[in-house]
């Protein structure tokens, strides 16, 4: 019996490149009944006092979303537990749990005043109201 014995060779790109790429175009696979990643989509709304963000964030607790306010960019995250359990019986026959982690910041044209800002989260819809800071008047300056 003869054994197969190759010479490795550390300068060949190819074998380089296939250990690299291997596994690149494979996509996390998803079977029908697995929950869905929540997405987190926003309407933003703007008028001379104030920003109105409304975001839909279903399935998730009021207590597990996190909203952050700096300067003039916010940051929203979620975080989305789901548990199910099929029993029959004392037997579990069926059992699945999700946890994931959603988030999203965008940046405004103003910044915003934290202390005034406003949360409300009613049937899975986040409102946000974030007044707009004043304006610093410009100060002039006296020459001397």
């Amino acid at each position: 019996m003869m054994a197969n014995v190759t010479r490795y060779d550390p300068f060949n790109i190819d074998s380089v490149f296939d250990d690299l790429f291997k596994g690149f175009l494979v996509r996390p696979m998803r079977y029908e009944g697995m929950p869905k990643v929540p997405e987190i989509k926003m309407d933003v709304s703007e008028n001379d006092q104030a920003y109105v963000v409304k975001a839909e964030i279903p399935g998730v607790k009021k207590d597990d979303i996190q909203v952050s306010i700096d300067g003039n960019v916010v940051s929203l995250s979620a975080e989305a537990r789901q548990e199910t359990q099929q029993k029959e019986g004392e037997k579990v026959i069926h059992a699945e749990r999700y946890y994931g982690r959603v988030a999203r910041s965008f940046s405004l044209g103003s910044e915003i005043d934290e202390a005034q800002a406003q949360a409300k989260y009613t049937d899975g819809v986040l409102e946000l109201t974030l007044p707009k800071k004043a304006a610093a008047a410009a100060k002039k300056l006296t020459i001397q």
